[in-house]
């Protein structure tokens, strides 16, 4: 057994309880089409008649949708300022108020792996990196606007999603992710967590297992995930995709 299969088995850690499963939520939508037409309907008393100006549900608009503030929730992030974007292709990006790269798909040099190590190596423990993560996600909830690219790690069929605050990384992050087909918005296999504008500097990424419930038969099964988290006043590319092509390498030696 290589070094690796073993720090496999050491570090990885199952996450089985009932707050750790992604159960897919739904929303329903209502309108106020048969209240309105009852309250004007004749015979009806003038009291009875007098009601508020109708307004449609769900009020969504661009960077507000609700199954996909449902889906970042499932990520540990909820949008608080209602401006989330989910970006899979150049029009998303443009939707956004953002400006296509010019080159693409573009090639990125991962950084060196030790300068983003796995959790549970000997360069990062797991509480440590658990830590960052949650401030993370907290500060992320905060953030003005999100942005969310999508797509698969290039040369796999690992689905991506980067939850980011940075404007200026996200259309490269689009061109340097394959498209993958888009999708009603779920949690995908590789979640990274991006912030920029603080003064705390942190690369880090872990995989762990979770419990998912099957779609087919509603039976819990075991499922491997990782968790990418670069946090600095202004994350370098390199180091993000450093971390999601280590967590692709890493879930692909779990299949």
């Amino acid at each position: 057994m290589s070094c690796r299969s073993t720090l496999l088995l050491i570090a990885r850690r199952s996450l089985a309880s009932p707050s750790s499963r992604r159960v897919p939520l739904t929303l329903t939508t209502a309108t106020s089409s048969r209240f309105f037409a009852a309250a004007t309907s004749p015979g009806l008393p003038e009291s009875i008649k007098r009601v508020g100006e109708a307004s449609a549900f769900p009020n969504e608009y661009p960077g507000q949708n609700y199954a996909f503030n449902w889906s970042l929730n499932a990520d540990g992030v909820t949008p608080l300022r209602k401006s989330a974007f989910r970006i899979t292709k150049v029009l998303d990006l443009k939707i956004a108020g953002l400006e296509a790269h010019a080159k693409s798909p573009l090639k990125v040099n991962a950084a060196p792996s030790e300068n983003v190590p796995e959790a549970g190596s000997d360069s990062l423990a797991f509480d440590a990196f658990d830590e960052v993560t949650q401030r993370t996600k907290d500060l992320l909830s905060l953030s003005e606007t999100l942005y969310c690219p999508e797509g698969h790690v290039p040369g796999t069929r690992t689905g991506v999603r980067i939850i980011t605050n940075s404007a200026a990384l996200v259309p490269r992050l689009l061109a340097y992710l394959e498209r993958a087909p888009r999708r009603d918005p779920k949690s995908q296999p590789i979640t990274a967590y991006v912030l920029e504008g603080t003064e705390e500097e942190f690369a880090g990424f872990a995989i762990e297992e979770v419990e998912e419930e099957n779609e087919d038969d509603g039976s819990m099964e075991a499922k491997s995930v990782a968790a990418v988290v670069i946090v600095g006043s202004n994350p370098d590319i390199e180091k993000i995709v450093a971390g999601l092509e280590q967590s692709a390498k890493g879930l692909a030696a779990d299949e």
